[in-house]
């Protein structure tokens, strides 16, 4: 019997279908509950906030470096080398586990003896506890990590978004109490870890992953291979996101470090807290169609232009009334951050298109070009704080303005051509945002400046934010409609 000629047609078709459908799902769950968890961990932060000080919050940052440098190669690379590859044995899982059980328990060890030299190197003792017990975070890991790495293979986001919307609750739950009972800096320690608590076991028991861990690892250094290309681009990473704060944390005291912290938290707020789980469904998306260079450029570009149509209100708006928002949101005695809130909102969204990058290379099978990157970076941006704090805090913010946009365009032209992507098409993607984004800017500077002090705060906020959102949705409706449809159309679940 003779098969017609558009059979493979109709089930590549359906095959893009089924991968279109379930993308769309795992944004939508993600992105979802990650608002709704964001919103309820916003209240709690911001209530914490106005409990704390800023020199709480500047001892944190002290320890969030070694925090981080450390993170770089807690197995997470590991688990990304397991959702990249086609096949995977139960036997690789169980080495999987072995290898993160044995990681982690070196982090935590390491961390613990490098505590004292930490607290030295910024002159505060304090620095030196709250490291050791942050130590605990690392037992978590290597649990977070397994139910990631089958949750993500699998692409259900659902169990993963509910898992992560019961982790922030419990977090933020524990942050306000903290807070609310005295512990001062201490409510920024122990609220993390219970999240981190909540969520690995979480994951693990969403994913039905219940194996002993394997420390025979031969056979299994392919996945470690993998695991460390990445990690080295994230020590370059490293480099380039704390930095400021190694610079900083021994220039400042811890008042003026809190104040630039808690500035930079609030305009990365959505860089870091809505862009990664979407970058990590667009990690699983990718690696499925990674010999399909066609579907990768279109992935690539479709996460650029839904991101970035967020991205860039938030990030502009959040600059042009940052007075407001400090005022209503933070309280006085945060009032110092205005202005650095301001200068910082401007860099962001050249951020939100830079951490899109990373993901596609790296689900394209190649993670080098990403590490390539992350050296340029991690060259770029130190070298700019270093300059920029000689004018102090704001001269350190300004530093994100200079250097963000060169290594965005460097970046660009590396990256561009391992998906398939060209410039034109890129710039299309962003331009209808961008100038919907610019006239919003300018509509509610001026509109701040206009409107008298001696209104209440709250009120002059939701004016200038009214006055931003129908700036901005104006502008798209006239001159970017089919962004909007794109978005609709998604929201929907239906073909785009």
């Amino acid at each position: 019997m003779t098969i017609p000629a558009q059979a493979p047609d109709l089930t590549t078709n359906r095959a893009e279908s089924s991968l279109r459908d379930q993308v769309r799902s795992a944004v939508i769950w993600r992105s979802g509950s990650q608002i709704v968890g964001q919103l309820i961990t916003w209240a709690s932060t911001f209530l914490v906030i106005r409990i704390l000080s800023p020199a709480d919050y500047g001892l944190y940052a002290m320890t969030s470096v070694l925090l981080v440098l450390l993170s770089l190669v807690n197995g997470y690379g590991l688990a990304n080398a397991v959702i990249q590859r086609r096949e995977v044995t139960p036997l690789m899982m169980r080495q999987l586990f072995g290898m993160l059980f044995a990681l982690n328990l070196s982090l935590a060890a390491v961390q613990w003896m490098a505590a004292p030299l930490v607290a030295d190197y910024y002159g505060q003792q304090m620095v030196c506890d709250m490291l050791r017990v942050q130590a605990l975070i690392y037992l978590t890991n290597p649990f977070l990590a397994m139910g990631y790495a089958v949750l993500s293979r699998e692409m259900d986001f659902r169990k993963q978004a509910q898992v992560n919307l019961c982790s922030g609750v419990m977090a933020a739950l524990a942050a306000l109490g903290g807070a609310l009972a005295g512990l001062g800096v201490w409510t920024l320690v122990f609220a993390p870890i219970v999240g981190f608590s909540v969520r690995a076991f979480g994951n693990m028991f969403m994913a039905r992953i219940f194996i002993w861990p394997s420390f025979n690892f031969s056979g299994a250094w392919s996945l470690a291979r993998y695991g460390g290309i990445v990690a080295v681009g994230e020590f370059f990473w490293f480099l380039q996101t704390q930095a400021d704060i190694i610079i900083a944390g021994r220039w400042f005291d811890p008042h003026d470090l809190g104040i630039y912290t808690t500035a930079l938290f609030l305009t990365q707020m959505f860089v870091t807290k809505f862009v990664p789980p979407i970058n990590e469904v667009a990690f699983s998306a990718y690696s499925r169609v990674q010999d399909d260079k066609a579907a990768m450029a279109n992935g690539f570009l479709k996460s650029v232009r839904l991101i970035l149509l967020a991205g860039i209100p938030f990030c502009l708006g959040l600059s042009a009334a940052a007075e407001s928002v400090v005022e209503v949101v933070l309280g006085d005695k945060w009032i110092q951050t205005v202005p650095i809130i301001a200068t910082l909102g401007l860099a962001m969204p050249f951020m939100c298109l830079h951490v899109l990058f990373g993901p596609a290379v790296s689900a394209a099978g190649k993670p080098g070009i990403d590490t390539i990157v992350r050296i340029i970076g991690a060259c770029i941006l130190p070298l700019a704080f270093y300059v920029g704090i000689h004018w102090g805090v704001i001269g350190l913010a300004a530093a994100w303005i200079v250097s963000y946009p060169i290594l965005t365009v460097v970046s660009a032209i590396w990256v561009l051509p391992v998906l398939g992507v060209r410039l034109r098409e890129l710039i299309d993607a962003i331009s209808a945002p961008v100038m919907a984004g610019i006239s919003m800017f300018l509509v509610v500077q001026t509109l701040a400046l206009w409107l008298p002090h001696e209104i209440a705060p709250i009120m002059r906020l939701a004016t200038l934010v009214s006055a931003g959102g129908l700036t901005y949705c104006g502008y798209l409706l006239l001159f970017g409609r089919d962004r909007i449809a794109e978005l609709v159309n998604m929201v929907r679940r239906k073909s785009a």
